[in-house]
């Protein structure tokens, strides 16, 4: 891959999970950082899982990266 794509982790949904799409494509609905570190990875890029939250490349919409709300059980 030549340059990295630009990614956007969306508004946490109801159930707490962000929807991450790279160059306009839909990867998956993540709940946490690890899902988001594993999309990219299958998208093709080898994110340091530690420095995902802080990876300009991400653009994080309705809270940053340590914002993961969820429905109380």
């Amino acid at each position: 891959m030549d340059a990295p794509l630009p990614v956007v982790a969306s508004r946490p949904s109801p159930s707490g999970g962000r929807r991450v799409r790279a160059n306009g494509e839909i990867l998956g609905l993540a709940h946490n950082l690890t899902d988001v570190v594993e999309f990219l990875r299958r998208a093709g890029l080898e994110i340091d899982p530690d420095g995902v939250a802080t990876l300009p490349l991400i653009t994080w919409q309705g809270g940053g990266p340590d914002y993961w709300p969820h429905v109380a059980d």
